[in-house]
């Protein structure tokens, strides 16, 4: 699965390590909708899942002729951070994952959109702290957001690991999608079944972090 030997793997928080979709995008919904377009926790996710709070701006403007405040991006910050400081829930087997990760002797990172000050409540709520500590990278870090490489090579850059030797593991299309532009593998989780679009980018699908540990593996047994 990687052309060098594997030497890094690299999460993505939202949807792999912490359960913060459905929360945070019934919040962007409630917001979208008080500027006049009529949004559903479900058309927010489908529209806005793996992208940055900065990237929703522009579709608002085309959707309703007008940009919401300038001051829109930061309230949506805070609104989606006290929110998930009491809703948010690791994903299943997140915390095993993690460790399973370092049971391998494979050092990990963690590589978002979300912004520092999210990932420090989510992480907190879900007392993953210690396991993350040091180790998270946000898209807030660098010039682009996923679907642009720059998070992912930003982390492999920090852990002095070539692209061609990391392992990315993703849920969303952009971040699938950013993982391919980087020039790295990629193991799309999908925990409701088939996803023909995450399975689209090249991303080998699992519906379980269980089973990640077995691909992981693989991935050093082959390049090896």
């Amino acid at each position: 699965m990687t052309p060098l030997p594997l030497q890094l793997v690299i999460f993505d928080c939202d949807g792999v390590l912490v359960d913060s979709e459905g929360p945070s995008n019934r919040v962007v919904a409630e917001e979208i909708t008080k500027l006049g377009w009529p949004m559903t926790t479900a058309q927010s996710c489908t529209l806005f899942v793996g992208r940055r709070l900065s990237d929703i701006p522009p579709v608002i403007e085309a959707q309703i002729g007008r940009p919401p405040p300038a001051d829109w991006v930061e309230m949506l910050r805070g609104r989606i951070v006290a929110v998930l400081s009491s809703e948010v829930a690791a994903m299943p087997g997140a915390h095993d994952a993690l460790m399973a990760t370092t049971a391998l002797g494979l050092p990990y990172r963690i590589a978002s959109n979300s912004s520092h000050e999210e990932m420090a409540v989510k992480f907190e709520r879900v007392a993953m702290v210690h396991l993350v500590r040091d180790r998270i990278h946000s898209a807030r870090d660098v010039a682009r957001g996923k679907p642009a490489p720059d998070v992912f090579l930003h982390a492999a850059a920090a852990a002095g690991v070539a692209p061609a030797a990391c392992i990315v593991v993703e849920d969303s299309v952009p971040g699938a999608m950013a993982a391919a532009a980087a020039g790295m593998a990629c193991i799309g989780l999908a925990p409701h079944g088939d996803d023909p679009a995450l399975r689209a980018t090249g991303a080998v699908l699992i519906h379980s972090l269980a089973e990640l540990p077995a691909l992981l593996r693989t991935a050093m047994a082959s390049a090896a």
